[in-house]
């Protein structure tokens, strides 16, 4: 039995390359985010991964990434399940601001808390913890179940969403999480034992230009 699960940060996205926070706002992927999502794809097939199910969250750049990355696979018909849950955390006030004038505006320190701690919220927004408390029910009853009957799941989502998922798989502690990085189109590599816990990780580097 596999038990394999991988999780993707969606390709760059408009907002990405603007250097803007995102959170629940919807816009797509550029063109080197389509690149990066179906690098990853390619990675995954040329390593002789498949998959029997996928999940992604309620937003576009997300979706977009999970098809990119099937269609490279050849595996465009298998069931693919959005949950809300699975959203990028919400930013609140911040969304749709740059981040450097952010940084002007509030000083590095509180910016820098905002984005990569672990119980600090934005303006009218979520912390990872706040995150957390969505993505791991969903993890626990929708994700984990169909990984240890064997099947084996994508995840393509957010880097806050998949954060706080990989805080729990590789054990982190609240200090370690604000140098965690989940970059955007690597695919992680998950097998879990038979108690859940994770066996192996890899991380997936992949040449975007490649195949192109």
């Amino acid at each position: 039995m596999e038990r394999l699960l991988v999780l993707v940060r969606h390709g760059q996205s408009e907002w990405n390359r603007q250097n803007l926070f995102t959170g629940w706002r919807d816009p797509d992927l550029t063109e080197r985010g389509v690149a990066e999502a179906r690098a990853a794809g390619r990675e995954l097939r040329r390593d002789g991964y498949g998959f029997d199910v996928a999940f992604t969250s309620e937003l576009i750049r997300a979706q977009h990434t999970c098809a990119l990355i099937l269609e490279e696979m050849g595996l465009s018909d298998i069931p693919i399940l959005r949950e809300r849950a699975l959203n990028e955390r919400d930013y609140g006030d911040l969304s749709g601001l740059n981040k450097d004038e952010a940084r002007a505006r509030w000083g590095d320190a509180q910016v820098h808390a905002w984005r990569r701690g672990y119980d600090v919220r934005p303006p009218g927004g979520e912390s990872l913890k706040d995150t957390a408390a969505r993505v791991l029910p969903c993890y626990v009853a929708a994700i984990l179940p169909r990984v240890m009957a064997g099947r084996r799941v994508l995840v393509a989502a957010h880097g806050n969403s998949l954060r706080a998922l990989v805080m729990v798989l590789d054990g982190l502690t609240e200090a370690q999480v604000p140098d965690l990085q989940i970059r955007t189109g690597v695919p992680l590599v998950y097998r879990l034992n038979a108690d859940t816990t994770v066996a192996s990780k890899s991380v997936l580097e992949q040449d975007i230009d490649a195949g192109r």
